[in-house]
């Protein structure tokens, strides 16, 4: 019974670890009503220059439409609150009830308006398309993409232009604009069609690529709300034509480089601009490609705040996640095991389906799917509870494994001894099985610690999700990469120390010290291969 006094003790103090963080860290997480408060939806990463990390200060939300929910929230005598979110799940967000208004260059089409309502329009913009500077495919206009690969934004205006002209050799898809230019710059694109500030933004002061053709169609950017939420519409009305007649949405145009004839149409203003100093300038600026390596380093250095605050959250659901696969996968593992035939067939069809199933579909699921049934997480529970789940499934065939380890004759001979058959598994089975897969456990949190970056979808920003928002804004994936991957290693250190250690300790246990001994001479052999 010596592992019982030496290694439970450990798994209960990780449990208990799990649940403190748990309870400490996610609060932040509950999307919940506050009085005064209008909570908006948008997608910060790679959002320029809808919002986006301020270059000179990455904890500050910059950009046009920023602008925009301040000015409203201030007529309207609110405090501006942004909810993350994947550009594609905004309006799904809404019906979840995560933001009061969504707002990210969501376009007016009849497929959105059969799911939300929209306020007045606030821009109207058009499709510019893009080619390197150095083409030599002969792309002038939109129909001169016949035959080529084009890239745009995944379910957007753009990309029903380019199905609608038909005979694009390939349309690929984009979550990230910047992606999109980049991909273009190195040749895996033959064309880029996207709105005209994003690619005033994404490509504008890019050398490399160059500006074809002429406007394409005409888009109308509107405020997304649910349809039931017709009181909240009318004074977010109120307030638009407020901006627009006082003219503050035309100076936010203006120093953001955004005015067009097409705006000047649609506000009926013809005048010059208004500013000399735009905040394209500053974009451009700190943009420029010829930034030092010592002004790159300071950058990287200003990343280490964001990236610490989403390491805590990254920690804190793999944590808690890891805590409900083991307890959960404990009990599976029983349950097929000791049960009665129905209970594990239950049981090896949950384990079967979990496994099966991608985890990327089991969190959309839990996040957007059970809030139709009246289940309702937070994102950090979704996240949480989902990875929890999935990794519940492993962890059963592991315990399982280490419980058809131990010879059957320790179970007979327990019965024999006048136990019951929990006083046999909890007191002989379980402690000797504990042995085994105490190290397997600890390499699969260590697995699920990488995994929680998949929790970025349902608008979490943990690890991932700042990579991408701050490497996006910069155009830079190497450096922040590097950065997020060491603390990503950094993470997962202590726990693969902890798995050796316990393999070790449990293997000198076993043998009175010899096991241990062997570990060492092997290890000190090999040095001489």
């Amino acid at each position: 019974m010596k592992m019982k006094r030496n290694v439970l003790p450990a798994i209960r103090a990780l449990l208990a670890l799990a649940l403190c963080m748990s309870l400490i860290g996610p609060a932040w997480a509950v999307a919940t009503a506050e009085e005064g408060v209008l909570r908006w939806g948008g997608d910060s990463e790679g959002g320029f220059p809808y919002m986006f990390p301020n270059p000179a200060d990455s904890d500050e939300l910059i950009g046009f439409e920023v602008d925009i929910v301040d000015e409203i929230a201030a007529y309207l005598g609110l405090r501006a609150e942004y909810v993350n979110n994947a550009w594609d799940n905004l309006i799904p967000g809404l019906s979840r009830g995560l933001y009061d208004i969504a707002i990210n260059g969501l376009e007016v089409t009849p497929e959105h308006e059969e799911e939300v309502g929209f306020s007045i329009p606030y821009y109207k913009t058009f499709l510019q398309l893009a080619v390197r500077r150095d083409d030599d495919m002969g792309i002038a206009e939109l129909e001169d993409c016949s035959g080529k690969i084009v890239g745009t934004l995944k379910e957007s205006y753009a990309e029903m232009v380019l199905k609608e002209l038909g005979d694009v050799k390939e349309i690929r898809t984009y979550i990230v604009e910047a992606n999109t230019y980049e991909d273009l710059q190195n040749g895996r694109l033959h064309a880029a069609l996207f709105d005209s500030p994003i690619a005033i933004y994404s490509a504008g002061f890019n050398p490399g690529i160059k500006f074809v053709g002429r406007p394409i169609g005409e888009i109308t950017y509107a405020i997304a709300l649910t349809k039931e939420n017709r009181e909240l519409l009318s004074e977010i009305n109120r307030a638009l034509v407020f901006l627009r007649d006082s003219g503050k949405l035309r100076e936010i145009y203006d120093r953001w480089n955004l005015w067009s004839p097409m705006m000047a149409e649609l506000f009926n203003d013809y005048s010059p601009r208004k500013v000399e100093m735009t905040r394209y300038d500053e974009w451009a600026e700190a943009h420029r490609p010829t930034l030092t390596m010592s002004g790159r380093l300071k950058r990287y250095a200003g990343f280490l705040p964001a990236f610490g605050r989403a390491a805590i959250v990254t920690l804190e659901v793999s944590v808690t996640a890891m805590a409900i696969a083991m307890i959960l996968g404990l009990v599976l593992a029983i349950t097929r095991v000791f049960a009665p035939a129905w209970l594990a067939a239950a049981a090896t069809g949950f384990v079967e389906f979990m496994r099966g199933t991608p985890l990327l579909i089991q969190l959309f699921f839990i996040f957007y799917g059970l809030p139709n049934v009246g289940i309702k997480l937070s994102p950090f529970w979704a996240g949480a509870v989902g990875l929890g789940l999935n990794y519940a499934a492993y962890e059963a065939e592991i315990y399982r494994s280490g419980l058809f380890a131990i010879p059957r004759t320790q179970w007979e001979a327990a019965l024999a001894l006048g136990m019951t058959r929990w006083q046999a598994m909890r007191e002989v089975m379980l402690p000797q099985a504990m042995r085994v897969v105490i190290p397997p456990i600890t390499n699969d949190f260590i697995s699920l610690l990488k995994d929680s970056s998949l929790v970025s979808i349902i608008t979490m920003t943990d690890l991932t999700k700042a990579y991408g928002q701050l490497a996006a804004t910069y155009y830079d994936y190497f450096g922040p990469g590097i950065m997020v991957a060491l603390i990503y290693l950094v993470l997962g250190l202590p726990f693969v120390k902890f798995s050796r250690f316990a393999e070790r300790r449990l293997a000198e246990q076993d043998t009175g010290g010899e096991r241990g001994r062997d570990f060492n001479f092997y290890r000190s052999s090999t040095r001489w291969l």
